[in-house]
């Protein structure tokens, strides 16, 4: 017994040198390694500013305002100012395809948002956004083009690390955004971005994160300031597990809750509650790259039963050894139409929550009752600069149903008429990074229609974008 416990205590002593040995190792790595001034990010609450606690790195223009101290040696409690400027030129001869005699235009979509980040300390924070969306020249306007100065983004926030791991919880208006945000999305395509009054949580350790919440959609308004509003009519509500597998491969699996009261489809209107479970698998290895996503859905509509589904697919290459980093990618999405419009069942499929960029910016496809095959090439010559160009086929996935554009809007008359195929686009983008704060994009689309949308005085469509985006 003796032998026993001098063995143990000599065992414990050893991890306790290891752990010791560990710490001032990671401690002199980090310490090797100079603060980095944070990147602007899209969601910019996930800034971290507290780096500007050292006088020594406040080297720009303002930086007085982007740290704020307010506790005499705390560096975590402080006050950040910040703010964005999005201008963006478009044009489009064929919103709609030009369907119920809508005309092409040209016009400019400016969205600025100014923002206070408030850290009480370590754990808590407190972040406020307001946004302010114009769009000048365009008619007729709709709600994700415009919205006078509202509130955007107003939560609390709390996050903790313990040896269980990292517990986060945010309370208040907030935005989410999943995995390629084919469904659910912060909305960067349009000009209005789409925030959600919310209650969230979640839990991560490595290899594993679970999260959830409860929240109702924010619906927006164009008449007056803060009239923006959210109420129980309207919620979306998700639990959501991640798991890295096989290394740093992603895979998750999550429930999502979608109830509207007052749902309108070609076949079916009235309340909407929608089951909605999605899995998906992503990661790379050795050059190639993958997003494999499928999402099925029921539930009701009015007096219908819902059966939707959807498979959405991203995979590429990049190709070693070039001056110029080239990927070779290919893009395969496909969502189910309701093909019995008569019947007790509808089987369109609900998008949820997409980006409006996804496919492109020019809203000519919307992911409903498409299959859509798009291969692509991306170089990029220097760093900061990348060019992506792609060609895309469109079909119907059952001619029973319309054909839709973004985000989920029927093209009139042809739903039942007609054969599957849709048509076909081009598309070419380039986005360059100027500065830190300021970075610039072009994209150009041109879609030529097939018979069926030509039919109900449909037309070919051709979009130009040119976007600057300025951040502090």
């Amino acid at each position: 017994m003796a032998k026993f416990r001098a063995r143990r205590a000599a065992l414990v002593l050893m991890l306790v040198s290891l752990r010791a040995a560990h710490a001032q190792y990671v401690a002199e790595d980090s310490a090797a390694i100079p603060p980095q001034r944070p990147a602007i990010m899209p969601n910019r609450w996930e800034e971290n500013w507290e780096v500007l606690s050292d006088q020594a790195l406040r080297t720009e223009p303002f930086d007085s305002l982007k740290y704020i101290p307010l506790l005499p040696g705390d560096p975590y409690s402080y006050l950040s100012f910040g703010l964005i400027l999005r201008e963006r030129v478009e044009s489009n001869d064929a919103p709609n395809f030009g369907v119920g005699h809508i005309v092409g235009e040209s016009y400019l979509l400016q969205r600025f948002q100014v923002y206070t980040d408030l850290h009480f300390n370590r754990n808590w924070e407190l972040f406020t956004e307001l946004e302010d969306d114009r769009a000048f020249g365009k008619d007729p306007i709709t709600p994700v083009d415009q919205d006078p100065l509202d509130l955007r983004l107003a939560f609390l926030a709390y996050s903790v690390t313990t040896d269980l791991g990292t517990f986060k919880a945010r309370i208040g208006r907030q935005d989410f955004a999943f995995d390629t945000q084919r469904f659910v999305a912060w909305r960067d395509g349009p000009n209005v971005r789409q925030s959600f009054d919310a209650i969230w949580a979640d839990w991560e350790s490595e290899p594993w994160r679970v999260l959830g919440f409860i929240s109702q959609p924010v619906q927006y308004y164009d008449m007056r300031p803060f009239d923006d509003t959210s109420n129980s009519t309207f919620r979306f509500d998700m639990f959501r597990v991640e798991r890295h597998v096989f290394g740093t491969n992603e895979l998750s699996f999550y429930y999502a809750l979608y109830a509207h009261d007052d749902a309108h489809y070609l076949a079916a209107s009235g309340r909407e509650r929608r089951d909605v479970f999605d899995a998906r698998f992503a990661g790379n290895s050795q050059g190639v790259d993958w997003d494999l996503e499928g999402m099925g859905q029921t539930g009701t509509v009015g007096a219908k039963n819902i059966r939707a589904w959807s498979v959405g697919v991203r995979c590429g290459y990049t190709m070693p050894n070039l001056s110029w980093q080239t990927r070779l990618g290919i893009q395969v999405d496909a969502a189910s139409g309701n093909a019995k419009p008569g019947g007790t069942t509808i089987g369109t499929f609900n998008p949820l929550f997409p980006n409006g960029l996804y496919f492109t910016l020019a809203g000519y496809t919307g992911y409903t009752n498409l299959i859509h095959v798009k291969p692509s090439a991306t170089i990029r010559p220097v760093p900061r600069l990348s060019v992506m160009a792609a060609v895309a086929a469109q079909w119907r996935q059952t001619t029973a149903d319309a054909i839709y554009v973004q985000p989920n809007i029927p093209i009139a008359g042809t739903a039942g008429q007609g054969a599957s195929w849709t048509g076909f686009y081009a598309q070419a983008r380039t986005e360059y990074q100027f500065t830190r704060n300021l970075t610039g994009a072009i994209e150009a689309v041109h879609f030529q229609v097939g018979n069926n949308i030509r039919r109900v005085g449909g037309h070919d469509g051709d979009y130009l974008g040119v976007e600057l985006k300025f951040g502090w």
